[in-house]
């Protein structure tokens, strides 16, 4: 079902103006123009959700459904009512995944880094994800086999020189516990520049450029990770979980993990984690 969905060009198309249509409708009226009332505490104070993020889900979940008949959504908000809808990532149906303002800290404080992020999944299967930063003008497309772009031009991640310091992106000690925090220490060694990141999708989208060598993750919704795992392995680059083996989606993975632009970069950051444990 999917593979003939995505053979046809202009479901690509399609699906690409639904994410830009959820956020022109819903999210850039409300850059910089959210009101207090818009803005709600989840989990803690830095756990946000704003107006944009339940409205433009909304918009996917009708859009998206409508585009592929028999498929679901499993997007951010609606876990967050429902924890069972997760669920669905394991299903026999098409699953959208969706976070719809992936970022929602920078979006809140109307700094231009936050994205939309859309997957699309089956039995636990990645087959297309996009990525779309309204404000930057970005819009980045992968599909399994098939490559990944960036307003329409092929990504390639390339490789870090020979002997370069790795810039790695990893998960922010904002959202972490302190053990969380420990599992990543390994990173704070020689020959890795490691920071604490912003939106997990345009960090991905780093590194599918070849701006970024590496990012390392220990939390795993797979809101947060589907669309951009995607987009760097179709970039040419590589992930894998502390373990050897690729993240999952339905989730169990051994934690951290980890994306690079290429093997031996995740290898080398693998390394580096697992010394420190």
């Amino acid at each position: 079902m999917i593979d003939d969905f995505l053979a046809e060009d202009g479901n690509l198309a399609e699906v690409e103006a639904a994410v830009r249509a959820a956020a022109a409708a819903e999210i850039l009226p409300r850059y910089r123009q959210l009101a207090t009332h818009e803005i709600v505490e989840k989990s803690g104070p830095h756990d946000l959700v704003t107006a944009a993020d339940r409205l433009a889900e909304e918009h996917l979940t009708r859009s998206l459904t409508r585009l592929l008949p028999g498929s679901v959504v499993v997007g951010e908000e609606a876990v967050h009512a429902d924890p069972a809808v997760y669920d669905e990532l394991g299903g026999d149906a098409p699953v959208w995944i969706v976070d719809p303002v992936d970022g929602t800290r920078q979006f809140v404080h109307g700094e231009p880094g936050f994205c939309t992020l859309v997957a699309l999944a089956r039995h636990g299967e990645l087959y297309a994800s996009w990525t779309y930063a309204p404000v930057l003008g970005e819009m980045a497309v992968a599909v399994r086999g098939r490559g990944a772009t960036l307003n329409g031009t092929p990504l390639h991640s390339g490789s870090p020189a020979p002997g370069a310091v790795l810039k790695v992106a990893m998960s922010h000690p904002d959202y972490t516990s302190d053990a969380q925090k420990r599992a990543l220490l390994g990173l704070r060694t020689e020959g890795i520049d490691a920071r604490a990141c912003g939106s997990a999708g345009l960090e991905y989208l780093a590194v599918a450029c070849g701006a970024q060598d590496a990012v390392a993750f220990n939390w795993e919704f797979a809101w947060d990770h589907a669309a951009g795992l995607l987009l760097v392995t179709e970039a040419g680059g590589a992930q894998s979980t502390l373990s050897g083996v690729p993240y999952r989606i339905t989730g169990g993975n051994d934690l951290p993990f980890t994306a690079a632009r290429d093997r031996p970069t995740a290898e080398r950051i693998l390394s580096a984690l697992r010394a420190d444990r």
